[in-house]
């Protein structure tokens, strides 16, 4: 019998980045160079914690899929990587609807900075909705968690899209406006939209009329499919 069914699992921190709802986050960490401003819980924001930390280029985020823990979860999930309608065992996906509703992403290191006697630590590469819960972090140790000759067949049959993405010349003005605000949006964004974030039924398609709609820090992007490209249409400061 186990008895050891039931555990507590406190929140040690929170992470800021410009993801600000699900949609078009990219599939895996480090597909796009997004920057994520780790900041520490009381109880848990003490600089001797991280005590040597810098001795890593990466770490390892464990996190909390907290916008979909109420959706409970299923033992079969839609694959996006097989087309969307086909199934796959939740054990052997890296759905977001997972018994746990625990996650983990490698995120690169960009070091700790010390504001108003508060720590944080900043990483980039995150794939993670603004706010979410970071219930640990490990170092990533490329000798143990590397695996040289590891293989995804699903890569095989459904890569990962890496479209073209132009901007409107309509919007050169406010791109340079909001990359004053932002350092790096135009990049952001690219690398982003690159991966053609439609869902996996519609990715296909070279020429969709549709314009989809992607929040990135406060800026709401409009983005259209045009021969095989992705063109971005609207850059609307929120709020």
């Amino acid at each position: 019998m186990n008895t050891h069914s039931s555990f507590s699992v406190s929140t040690i921190a929170t992470v800021a980045t410009p993801f600000k709802q699900k949609f078009a986050i990219p599939r895996q960490p480090n597909l796009a160079k997004a920057q994520g401003i780790v900041t520490f819980e009381d109880g848990f924001n003490e600089k001797t914690m991280l005590k040597g930390i810098e001795n890593y280029s990466h770490l390892w985020l464990l996190f909390i899929f907290h916008q979909n823990i109420d959706r409970g979860w299923k033992n079969t999930v839609k694959a996006p990587r097989l087309g969307g309608n086909a199934t796959m065992g939740v054990l052997a996906s890296r759905s977001t609807h997972r018994p746990n509703g625990i996650g983990m992403s490698v995120v690169e290191n960009k070091g700790l900075i010390h504001t108003e006697g508060a720590t944080q630590l900043v990483v980039e590469g995150v794939d993670l909705v603004d706010g979410t819960p970071i219930v640990d972090i490990k170092p990533y140790i490329s000798y143990a968690d590397s695996v040289p000759n590891a293989f995804d067949k699903l890569d095989e049959i459904n890569p990962i899209p890496n479209r073209d993405v132009l901007f409107s010349s309509n919007l050169e003005l406010a791109l340079r406006e909001i990359e004053a605000k932002h350092n790096g949006f135009s990049s952001l964004v690219t690398s982003v939209l690159a991966q053609d974030p439609r869902p996996a039924y519609k990715q296909h398609l070279d020429n969709d009329e549709k314009t989809y709609r992607v929040t990135l820090y406060d800026i709401d992007v409009g983005f259209v499919i045009k021969n095989a490209a992705v063109w971005v249409t609207e850059l609307v400061q929120l709020g």
